[in-house]
Protein backbone atom coordinates (compact mmCIF):
# COMPACT_ATOMS: atom_id res chain seq x y z
CA UNK A 1 0.00 0.00 0.00
CA UNK A 2 1.32 3.45 -0.88
CA UNK A 3 1.09 6.55 1.29
CA UNK A 4 -0.09 9.86 -0.15
CA UNK A 5 -0.23 13.35 1.30
CA UNK A 6 -3.39 15.39 0.86
CA UNK A 7 -4.42 18.88 1.91
CA UNK A 8 -6.60 19.29 5.00
CA UNK A 9 -9.73 20.24 3.07
CA UNK A 10 -9.41 17.24 0.75
CA UNK A 11 -8.91 14.90 3.70
CA UNK A 12 -12.06 16.27 5.37
CA UNK A 13 -13.98 15.74 2.14
CA UNK A 14 -12.79 12.15 1.78
CA UNK A 15 -13.63 11.39 5.42
CA UNK A 16 -17.08 12.97 4.99
CA UNK A 17 -17.85 10.55 2.16
CA UNK A 18 -17.75 7.53 4.46
CA UNK A 19 -20.83 5.39 3.87
CA UNK A 20 -20.32 2.78 6.59
CA UNK A 21 -18.20 2.19 9.64
CA UNK A 22 -14.87 0.64 8.75
CA UNK A 23 -14.79 1.85 5.16
CA UNK A 24 -11.13 2.50 4.33
CA UNK A 25 -9.82 5.59 2.61
CA UNK A 26 -8.92 3.41 -0.38
CA UNK A 27 -12.50 2.12 -0.60
CA UNK A 28 -13.87 5.67 -0.43
CA UNK A 29 -11.53 6.94 -3.14
CA UNK A 30 -12.14 3.89 -5.32
CA UNK A 31 -15.91 4.46 -5.06
CA UNK A 32 -15.58 8.19 -5.77
CA UNK A 33 -13.09 7.92 -8.63
CA UNK A 34 -14.06 4.76 -10.45
CA UNK A 35 -17.40 4.30 -12.10
CA UNK A 36 -18.94 0.88 -12.68
CA UNK A 37 -17.74 0.93 -16.30
CA UNK A 38 -14.15 1.90 -15.49
CA UNK A 39 -11.65 -0.93 -15.25
CA UNK A 40 -10.75 -1.86 -11.68
CA UNK A 41 -7.09 -1.55 -10.71
CA UNK A 42 -5.17 -4.79 -10.66
CA UNK A 43 -3.13 -5.91 -7.71
CA UNK A 44 0.57 -5.35 -8.32
CA UNK A 45 3.17 -7.54 -6.71
CA UNK A 46 4.45 -5.95 -3.52
CA UNK A 47 7.82 -4.31 -3.79
CA UNK A 48 8.98 -3.00 -0.45
CA UNK A 49 6.89 -2.95 2.70
CA UNK A 50 5.35 0.38 3.54
CA UNK A 51 5.89 1.80 7.02
CA UNK A 52 2.36 3.16 7.20
CA UNK A 53 -0.83 2.79 5.28
CA UNK A 54 -3.78 4.99 4.50
CA UNK A 55 -3.84 8.72 4.02
CA UNK A 56 -1.22 10.97 5.55
CA UNK A 57 -2.40 14.51 5.99
CA UNK A 58 0.01 17.25 5.04
CA UNK A 59 1.87 18.53 8.08
CA UNK A 60 1.30 22.23 7.40
CA UNK A 61 2.42 24.57 10.15
CA UNK A 62 -0.80 26.55 9.80
CA UNK A 63 -3.12 23.75 10.94
CA UNK A 64 -5.36 24.61 13.84
CA UNK A 65 -5.87 22.38 16.85
CA UNK A 66 -9.60 22.17 16.17
CA UNK A 67 -8.98 20.75 12.68
CA UNK A 68 -6.65 18.13 14.18
CA UNK A 69 -9.38 17.16 16.66
CA UNK A 70 -11.89 16.78 13.85
CA UNK A 71 -9.44 14.70 11.80
CA UNK A 72 -8.74 12.43 14.74
CA UNK A 73 -12.44 11.74 15.27
CA UNK A 74 -13.10 11.16 11.57
CA UNK A 75 -10.07 8.87 11.38
CA UNK A 76 -11.40 6.88 14.32
CA UNK A 77 -14.75 6.36 12.59
CA UNK A 78 -13.11 4.83 9.51
CA UNK A 79 -10.48 2.82 11.40
CA UNK A 80 -10.31 -0.95 11.38
CA UNK A 81 -10.12 -0.95 15.19
CA UNK A 82 -13.45 0.89 15.42
CA UNK A 83 -15.06 -1.34 12.78
CA UNK A 84 -13.94 -4.44 14.67
CA UNK A 85 -15.98 -3.47 17.73
CA UNK A 86 -19.03 -5.69 17.75
CA UNK A 87 -20.74 -4.07 20.73
CA UNK A 88 -21.77 -0.50 21.51
CA UNK A 89 -19.70 -0.50 24.71
CA UNK A 90 -16.49 -1.08 22.71
CA UNK A 91 -17.27 1.75 20.28
CA UNK A 92 -18.29 3.98 23.21
CA UNK A 93 -14.99 3.39 25.04
CA UNK A 94 -12.91 3.97 21.87
CA UNK A 95 -14.70 7.26 21.27
CA UNK A 96 -14.10 8.38 24.86
CA UNK A 97 -10.42 7.42 24.66
CA UNK A 98 -10.02 9.40 21.43
CA UNK A 99 -11.85 12.43 22.83
CA UNK A 100 -9.48 12.42 25.78
CA UNK A 101 -6.42 12.00 23.55
CA UNK A 102 -7.31 14.94 21.28
CA UNK A 103 -8.23 17.38 24.06
CA UNK A 104 -7.38 16.33 27.60
CA UNK A 105 -8.38 19.64 29.17
CA UNK A 106 -11.63 19.86 27.21
CA UNK A 107 -12.45 16.29 28.19
CA UNK A 108 -11.73 16.99 31.87
CA UNK A 109 -13.89 20.13 31.75
CA UNK A 110 -16.73 18.25 30.02
CA UNK A 111 -16.67 15.45 32.58
CA UNK A 112 -19.14 17.29 34.79
CA UNK A 113 -22.00 15.58 32.94
CA UNK A 114 -24.60 13.87 35.05
CA UNK A 115 -28.06 12.44 34.78
CA UNK A 116 -31.05 13.01 37.03
CA UNK A 117 -29.70 10.85 39.80
CA UNK A 118 -26.15 9.77 38.97
CA UNK A 119 -22.83 10.97 37.65
CA UNK A 120 -21.59 9.73 34.30
CA UNK A 121 -17.85 10.39 34.70
CA UNK A 122 -15.40 10.58 37.60
CA UNK A 123 -11.72 10.28 38.36
CA UNK A 124 -12.30 7.19 40.51
CA UNK A 125 -14.76 4.28 40.53
CA UNK A 126 -15.95 4.89 44.10
CA UNK A 127 -17.52 8.24 43.20
CA UNK A 128 -19.54 6.55 40.45
CA UNK A 129 -20.58 3.67 42.71
CA UNK A 130 -21.86 6.16 45.28
CA UNK A 131 -23.98 7.97 42.68
CA UNK A 132 -26.11 4.97 41.75
CA UNK A 133 -26.98 1.40 42.60
CA UNK A 134 -25.79 -0.35 39.43
CA UNK A 135 -23.36 1.92 37.61
CA UNK A 136 -20.72 -0.70 36.63
CA UNK A 137 -17.85 1.80 36.39
CA UNK A 138 -15.06 1.06 33.93
CA UNK A 139 -11.85 2.96 33.43
CA UNK A 140 -11.68 4.70 30.08
CA UNK A 141 -8.59 3.15 28.41
CA UNK A 142 -5.44 5.28 28.45
CA UNK A 143 -7.06 7.94 30.65
CA UNK A 144 -7.26 8.62 34.39
CA UNK A 145 -11.07 8.74 34.18
CA UNK A 146 -13.91 6.31 34.79
CA UNK A 147 -17.37 6.12 33.18
CA UNK A 148 -20.59 4.35 34.08
CA UNK A 149 -21.36 1.54 31.65
CA UNK A 150 -24.67 0.20 32.90
CA UNK A 151 -26.66 2.34 30.48
CA UNK A 152 -28.45 1.59 27.25
CA UNK A 153 -27.00 2.60 23.89
CA UNK A 154 -29.26 5.64 23.69
CA UNK A 155 -27.88 6.98 26.97
CA UNK A 156 -24.31 6.31 25.82
CA UNK A 157 -25.06 8.31 22.67
CA UNK A 158 -26.49 11.12 24.75
CA UNK A 159 -23.40 11.16 26.98
CA UNK A 160 -21.05 11.40 23.99
CA UNK A 161 -23.22 14.05 22.35
CA UNK A 162 -23.22 16.23 25.48
CA UNK A 163 -19.49 15.73 25.99
CA UNK A 164 -18.66 16.65 22.39
CA UNK A 165 -20.90 19.72 22.62
CA UNK A 166 -19.07 20.83 25.78
CA UNK A 167 -15.78 20.21 23.97
CA UNK A 168 -17.10 22.41 21.11
CA UNK A 169 -16.93 19.90 18.27
CA UNK A 170 -18.87 20.76 15.10
CA UNK A 171 -22.47 19.54 15.29
CA UNK A 172 -22.24 17.54 12.03
CA UNK A 173 -19.25 15.58 13.34
CA UNK A 174 -20.93 15.07 16.70
CA UNK A 175 -23.95 13.60 14.94
CA UNK A 176 -21.78 11.18 12.91
CA UNK A 177 -19.90 10.03 16.00
CA UNK A 178 -23.08 9.59 18.04
CA UNK A 179 -24.76 7.59 15.28
CA UNK A 180 -21.70 5.34 15.00
CA UNK A 181 -22.06 4.04 18.56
Amino acid sequence: MKTIEVDDDLYRYIASQTQHIGESASDILRRLLLSDSAPQPTQAAPTTPSRSSGIVVSKDAGRSASVDRVKAMRTLLISDEFAAQERAIGRFMLILTTLYRVDQQGFADGMALKGRTRLYFADNPQTLLESGKTTKPKQIPDTPFWVITNTNTGRKRQMVEQLMEKMQFPSDLTEKVVNAI
